[in-house]
């Protein structure tokens, strides 16, 4: 599954202004319990901080792509989100990140979850992505500029 197919506008954050990995966790969450209604947002983080604690999921070049399976649920759901400035978040290369690409599955849709993991990691080893992405200054272009790249 394409970022495109599963991230909605509603999901979709320009600058957010954060200064703490548990503070993105959380605003990723907020904006997730909008599209996942049957699952409240406590549920949303404790799913990605459980993820977290096997692994930052910093992947380098200040991008991480937090991730989590949830029981209950119906449908895959993606969040999108930059920060004004880049958070210490772990990452593999010991970069700040600046940008969140989080995702939210059904717990039995493994396979749906790995397709849609290597899309995004596809998706932002493009550089000329990232730096469009970083260059957004407003919610909606930064949502349309992931609706054009697929």
């Amino acid at each position: 599954m394409q970022l495109s197919e599963i991230l909605t506008s509603s999901c979709t954050s320009c600058d957010v202004d954060v200064t703490s990995k548990k503070r993105i966790l959380e605003k990723i969450c907020q904006l997730a319990a909008q599209q996942v209604t049957e699952i409240d947002e406590d549920d949303l983080l404790t799913s990605l901080l459980d993820r977290e604690k096997m692994g930052s999921t910093g992947i380098g070049n200040g991008i991480a792509i937090p991730h989590g399976r949830l029981p209950n649920a119906s449908k895959a759901v993606a969040v999108l989100v930059t920060t004004e400035k880049a958070i210490d978040f772990d990452a593999i290369d010991n970069r700040d990140v600046d940008i969140f690409i989080a995702l939210f599955v059904p717990e039995d849709s493994c396979q749906e979850h790995l397709d849609t993991l290597q899309n995004i990691a596809k998706l932002f080893s493009d550089k000329k992505i990232i730096k469009q992405v970083r260059k957004c200054n407003d919610d909606q272009s930064l949502y349309n500029l992931i609706q054009q790249a697929h």
